[in-house]
């Protein structure tokens, strides 16, 4: 594939990303990986959209900076932490068809977890145990929004609360991804980063997709919200794991 055409759909992929996420709460970091992992090996596809992610995410949050929930986020960090150092430890390293069966199936668990276990995380341990749930899938599938999504179905919050601090907490399961594969992981080597300016052109058109995304978000109501999250994300979990058969058996 020509560097110009990887360079041309991952410009694409960001923008329109960062816009669905800033509408949704997630699915564009699901999407933007499958893309990424499709042309750049594990290591530098988690590190970019790490870079790129964090970005969104961290605008997106200051956007919608009143709506935080910063108790949440105080005990998710917690949990993140402890996560972050296990798995650094172990010197854990996904596949490439294992990072697209994660962000395949990540989707489908999070459907498929009972609603009577009633993991609200506005509850402390549930926000400790959501911080390390986050962290863990992003260093697997590169993405944690899906299972996030999981800990906030019971809430007492709006789509504005849950958004907001949605994107607080993905941004430290990106930081962390980044960490991880950027520096603990490489030792320190540059070679899973990005050039500068290509970087800062992605920072940008995140920024631009989730300004404009946060519009779309003010307009449509809560029951829309809730109803299509979940129809998209499981639509785009079911072609995830349909290329990772593909790859498995080709």
């Amino acid at each position: 594939m020509e560097a110009e055409y990887i360079y041309f759909l991952i410009v694409v992929a960001t923008f329109a990303t960062a816009f669905l996420s800033s509408i949704f709460g997630m699915l564009g970091g699901l999407i933007l990986m499958g893309i990424l992992i499709s042309i750049l090996s594990v290591g530098p596809a988690m590190v970019l959209h790490g870079l790129i992610q964090a970005t969104s995410n961290g605008y997106r949050a200051w956007l919608n900076r009143d709506d935080i929930n910063w108790k949440i986020i105080l005990a998710l960090l917690i949990g993140s932490s402890v996560c972050l150092i296990i798995l650094f430890f172990i010197a854990f390293k996904p596949s490439e068809i294992l990072v697209i069966f994660a962000l395949g199936l990540l989707p489908f668990i999070a459907w498929a977890v009972p609603k009577e276990l009633s993991l609200d995380i506005t509850k402390p341990f549930v926000s400790f145990f959501a911080g390390g749930v986050v962290v863990g899938s992003n260093l697997i599938s590169g993405t944690g929004g899906p299972i996030l999504d999981i800990f906030f179905q019971k809430v007492d919050m709006t789509r504005h609360q849950v958004v907001a601090t949605k994107a607080v907490a993905q941004t430290i399961g990106h930081v962390s991804k980044i960490i991880f594969f950027g520096g603990l992981l490489t030792a320190f080597s540059f070679e899973n980063w990005p050039e500068p300016d290509f970087l800062l052109v992605l920072i940008i058109l995140s920024m631009v997709g989730t300004t404009l995304g946060k519009r779309v978000l003010d307009i449509i109501d809560d029951k829309f919200f809730f109803r299509w999250t979940q129809i998209i994300v499981l639509s785009i979990g079911a072609i995830f794991i349909a290329r990772g058969l593909f790859l498995l058996f080709m």
